[in-house]
């Protein structure tokens, strides 16, 4: 059983590779690799797309980056491995970025990555700190995670889903921010689960050990 954590210049990555180190030695999940080439990123058994920064320059390194896209599409939507998105790597499911620009995503999950506009002016963006998940769907990742458990978020834009069924969580922002999506094989997490603690790494252990 291999995990792949994509590494196409999109942040640091050294964090996300020890949770999950961690979690598949606990869950008897087999190795992970943090790797830019394609031929690993094939063979792996699941897929971890992470980013930190913004859309069109995610959008830009992923495929500027040779191969790999194609390697990452045809294992998630081709052969349906299990597939993580953490941050921007999740916002790049969506249909449509716009954050700066109109920038086209992945368009995996139908919909829309927005700026965060709370209602409250005295609540900053970035959304940055912890914040309590608000369940709206069950989900084999979410197993063992409770109403109320709360996970680290750092961004200004998030994922507004076009088909309420993809929405698995939010928080309160201000407003509804979206937290996780999901939809067939593929999850999204807009949070950083590897510096969420025991929720987070809960979530990472239950990735390792589900099959969609």
């Amino acid at each position: 059983m291999l995990t792949a954590i994509i590494d196409y210049g999109s942040g640091n990555l050294h964090s996300a590779e020890k949770a999950f180190q961690r979690m598949a030695a606990e869950a008897n999940a087999g190795d992970v690799i943090v790797t830019g080439a394609p031929e690993e990123i094939a063979r792996a058994d699941r897929i971890v797309l992470p980013g930190d920064g913004a859309f069109p320059a995610c959008r830009k390194e992923l495929f500027d980056h040779k191969g790999i896209f194609q390697a990452m599409e045809d294992a998630v939507i081709t052969r349906g491995r299990p597939f993580l998105g953490i941050c921007v790597g999740m916002q790049l499911m969506a249909s449509w970025g716009r954050e700066y620009e109109d920038t086209p995503g992945l368009g995996w999950i139908k919909g829309e990555v927005v700026e965060i506009t709370p209602d409250n002016p005295t609540l900053k963006v970035p959304h940055m700190g912890w914040n309590d998940l608000v369940l709206d769907g069950a989900h084999p990742v979410l197993e063992g995670i409770r109403e109320g458990q709360h996970a680290y978020f750092v961004h200004s834009y998030h994922f507004r889903v076009e088909d309420p069924a993809d929405l698995l969580a939010h928080v309160d922002y201000g407003g509804k921010i979206t937290a996780i999506v999901a939809r067939a094989n593929m999850i999204g997490m807009q949070f950083h689960p590897e510096k969420s603690q025991m929720t987070g790494l809960r979530m990472i252990g239950n990735f390792l050990r589900w099959t969609p």
